[in-house]
């Protein structure tokens, strides 16, 4: 049997030793295990070794149903990992860099990044920033709704209450709990 007739994870492991198909798959689940345990270091060092597997395959065909995969969104996520370890700075320019990589048709990835940069914005004490952040992610979930970007602004609009009463808050908050923001997500 030919790896074009195997099932696609088959082919995908025959055609990269194995390599990439573990940094996408089992590797993210330890990432995301380490993550929520607090073990930023252990999270970090995963996505290195993911991005170092990724820089290796890099000119060679990935398996067509791993079309969602991308050094990109690598980025995307450590960018994440980054923010939850309090790896602040870091964190900004990663996403910066992802948000101005992102392909035009990655709009409900935006959305995530957006928030993101909002929630490190927020943790970085600069809340004007972070609310316009979030704004911009509640624009285009109008019209690409994806419930992961909701909840990134969600987080980040729970990270702003020490400046609930300043109205960039109240901005956000009547776009995130006005009634357009319900239309939009019931029509989709």
């Amino acid at each position: 049997m030919t790896p074009a007739i195997l099932h696609p994870a088959v082919a995908a492991h025959a055609t990269l030793g194995g390599q990439l198909l573990d940094a996408t798959t089992g590797r993210t689940r330890q990432t995301l295990a380490a993550t929520r345990s607090g073990d930023a270091r252990a999270a970090l060092d995963l996505i290195a070794h993911a991005e170092s597997v990724v820089e290796e395959a890099d000119g060679r065909p990935s398996p067509e149903w791993m079309d969602w995969f991308s050094s990109v969104r690598l980025a995307a996520f450590k960018g994440n990992v980054q923010l939850t370890a309090g790896h602040l700075p870091q964190a900004r320019e990663t996403l910066l860099h992802v948000l101005d990589e992102l392909p035009r048709d990655a709009d409900k990835q935006r959305t995530v990044i957006l928030g993101d940069l909002g929630a490190v914005e927020a943790a970085a004490g600069r809340p004007q920033d972070a609310a316009q952040y979030a704004l911009r992610a509640l624009e285009l979930l109008e019209s690409h709704w994806y419930a992961t970007g909701l909840e990134r602004v969600r987080v980040v609009r729970r990270a702003l209450g020490p400046w609930e009463r300043e109205q960039y808050v109240r901005d956000l908050d009547d776009r995130l709990y006005g009634w357009g923001a319900v239309v939009s997500a019931l029509a989709c």
